[in-house]
């Protein structure tokens, strides 16, 4: 029977290290493997120069490295960059690259699928597979620096999770990737550039809170009204705003952070002035600014983008509060690259 090798990229560098000491080799030949999988970006174990043949083949018999291939690249029109991602068991996850002419920003998955049932997303009609592995958002990230380069002609300025999946309900590992995208033995990006974005749950925005993590937070908030959010999001009958309110006041508490809520206004849904009220109220219990994010329909159903008029009723009422908002529009809509719903944006 064959056994199934492991994913060298679950090693530490420490683990690496004792294996080849347990082989009968030097410690260091773990750091040099280490440098390939994760700064040099070695997709084989012949892409490591530097190794013995020996070596290479000690490490084929024994490991593989589940590296990811983008299948199909589209490119939109305004730049986006659209990239279909093949992962090594064959599922596909979608991430996006977002040009301004001040930045490029990297949309990326963290979970085949997604476990929520936003009513709105594209993503939540996908049962949810699995969870992305650490290396596999990894390559998701060293992917759409590559494509910076090589169609901007800079490297990757900003990442936002916001791709498939809640990030939260892939903590563990949605953790380990950014440690590696902002390690220098990583890519070396700074956590201040990295936003991870959820849809609401308190205890996990805690141990964020908690873990003293220093990249940003967003939340896809969409209703400040219960009914109305439970109705768009059934899943967070189980979180109620209460709750959300208090975990976020913990989470500035703790790391004097910023939140941002994304936010759409759908027509006959939340473009009244209960909806409205009830938003402007919702952001003074925390330091906060708010995207109003344009919708991309996924269908002639119930979500359809309000007019307008009501977009620009928010932004008067939250900026009559100090509130900082911006209307996001979207992108990429001749390749339809809605990375998750929300990311395709500006």
């Amino acid at each position: 029977m064959q056994i199934e090798k492991k994913d060298i990229r679950a090693l530490t560098k420490e683990q690496l290290r004792n294996f080849f000491v347990s082989n009968g080799d030097k410690a260091f030949r773990g750091n040099q493997v280490y440098e390939w999988l994760w700064q040099k970006r070695a997709h084989t174990f012949e892409d490591m120069t530097n190794v013995s043949k020996e070596t290479r083949a000690m490490l084929e018999a024994n490991f593989v490295i589940n590296h990811i291939k983008v299948d199909t690249l589209q490119r939109s029109e305004d730049g986006t960059v659209k990239n279909a991602v093949r992962l090594h068991d064959d599922l596909i996850v979608e991430s996006v690259l977002i040009p301004t002419e001040t930045r490029t920003t990297a949309c990326v998955s963290s979970q085949v699928g997604c476990s929520l049932d936003c009513n709105f997303c594209a993503t939540a009609r996908l049962k949810r597979m699995r969870n992305l592995e650490p290396g596999e958002i990894y390559d998701q990230v060293a992917a759409i620096d590559n494509e910076s380069r090589l169609y901007y002609d800079r490297p990757l300025s900003n990442i936002v999770f916001m791709g498939m999946g809640e990030p939260l309900m892939n903590y563990p590992n949605v953790m380990k990737a950014i440690d590696m995208i902002t390690s220098n033995e990583g890519l070396g990006m700074s956590p201040k550039r990295i936003t991870v974005s959820t849809s609401g749950i308190p205890k996990m925005i805690k141990k964020m809170a908690d873990d003293e993590v220093k990249f940003k937070l967003a939340v896809s908030l969409h209703s400040a009204v219960e009914e109305i959010r439970n109705e768009i999001m059934p899943f967070t009958k189980n979180f109620p705003l209460t709750d959300l309110r208090e975990s976020l006041e913990y989470w500035y508490r703790k790391t004097k952070s910023k939140i941002t809520y994304e936010y759409v206004v759908w027509k006959g849904i939340n473009d009244d002035k209960r909806s409205i009220d009830a938003l402007v109220k919702f952001c003074k219990y925390v330091p906060c600014k708010v995207n109003l994010i344009e919708y991309n329909p996924i269908d002639d159903g119930m979500f359809q983008q309000a007019s307008e008029e009501a977009t620009n009723a928010y932004i008067m009422a939250l900026e009559k509060n100090n509130i900082v908002a911006k209307v996001r529009r979207s992108r990429g809509k001749d390749i339809d690259a809605a990375c998750g719903q929300l990311a395709n944006k500006s």
